[in-house]
């Protein structure tokens, strides 16, 4: 993998350039913790780990953190990331590093983060960041039995690592947290529309109370570290296969948390997909058939979650300028619908 730099063991940070003007650190404080991220701070940044940059600079997509693809003279462009402040402690954002390092010299195909002087993590102007090789390809179809076998054998490799040694900074995969943390700060912040409030507080509780029956059947679950985030758009298809990008969300959880989110269409559609990527699972790592039990719960987790995320963003102005549907009623309206729907489908076996 490149990009490794040689690094072993774990990793550190360090600052790198010239710390944090008393501008930047106001700005910090701020609702929109990125307003004194400019174009000048970007590129200081990449520079003060001996690049030379040629003033070519491209926004990626990405809403939680900053990233930026960054030319450089001479060489191919690098990617640089900037994490959002005061989201993770340094501990866990090592720990993504070290993991995405670990799974790298396995050669298994993540991309992996650039390690200088045996450091991955670095700050400048008071942002904390990262530098990463520029990877290629497409988001994968999985169209094909074919690729999803294959999606399958390098999921069951990360896993394979990840059952190694546990994580000790990164969150646990928890349903309290998901759901019922988000449906109670949705309500006590005012987010819900008053013609829905009385019907989303019911339907939340009713829906959490089915979550929390379903995890609890689930019991004993066999948890690992995880990639956490696992869809179609954290994963590059090349002629090679997939590689996987992303590790922000990496997290402590059952197995099937990195497979259900590769599933689409309908039932029946969803239950083939998944027996092909499971096939190829199996190849490296077994896989607990139980834990298909998870999959509507967590597909519920996630349309709370992804709402109160949304909302606990909405001082950042790109969320306003790329999620403006998210304040307008018919929003909450479809989100109660789904809501319903999941309750549904939760109460029929994953088959």
């Amino acid at each position: 993998q490149s990009g490794s730099g040689g690094g072993r063991g774990s990793v550190s940070w360090r600052g790198a350039g010239n710390g944090t003007s008393p501008r930047t650190s106001e700005a910090l404080k701020a609702p929109n913790p990125y307003s004194a991220l400019t174009p000048d701070v970007v590129v200081g940044a990449v520079e003060a780990l001996g690049h030379r940059c040629d003033g070519r600079m491209l926004a990626l997509n990405s809403y939680e953190n900053r990233v930026y693809q960054v030319g450089r003279e001479g060489s191919t462009p690098v990617v640089v990331k900037f994490y959002r402040p005061g989201r993770w402690p340094d501990a866990a954002i090592l720990e993504e590093h070290e993991f995405a390092l670990e799974l790298a010299r396995a050669e298994i195909p993540v991309i992996a983060p650039d390690v200088h002087e045996g450091r991955s993590l670095f700050k400048h102007e008071g942002f904390r960041y990262a530098v990463y090789p520029r990877a290629g390809g497409r988001w994968p179809e999985l169209g094909t039995r074919d690729d999803r076998q294959w999606m399958g054998r390098f999921l069951a490799r990360i896993h394979a690592i990840g059952r190694t040694r546990p994580f000790r900074h990164r969150p646990h995969l928890d349903w309290r947290v998901l759901g019922q943390e988000t449906a109670d700060y949705l309500l006590d912040c005012g987010w819900i529309p008053s013609h829905l409030e009385v019907a989303y507080e019911s339907l939340a509780g009713g829906v959490l109370s089915l979550v929390e029956q379903r995890f609890d059947e689930a019991m004993p679950l066999r948890t690992l570290r995880l990639h956490g985030d696992c869809h179609p758009g954290n994963v590059l298809w090349t002629e090679q296969g997939p590689h996987f990008v992303d590790l922000d969300d990496c997290m402590t959880g059952p197995a099937v948390q990195d497979l259900w989110m590769l599933l689409s269409g309908r039932p029946e559609e969803m239950r083939a997909q998944l027996d092909d990527i499971v096939e190829g699972y199996q190849e490296f790592a077994d896989f607990d058939q139980h834990e298909t039990a998870l999959i509507e719960p967590l597909r519920t987790l996630r349309i709370m979650h992804y709402a109160g995320w949304l909302a606990r963003r909405w001082g950042d102005p790109a969320f306003p300028r790329a999620f403006p549907w998210f304040q307008e009623p018919k929003f909450w309206e479809q989100h109660v619908l789904n809501l319903r729907e999941q309750v549904a489908a939760m109460e029929e076996p994953f088959s």
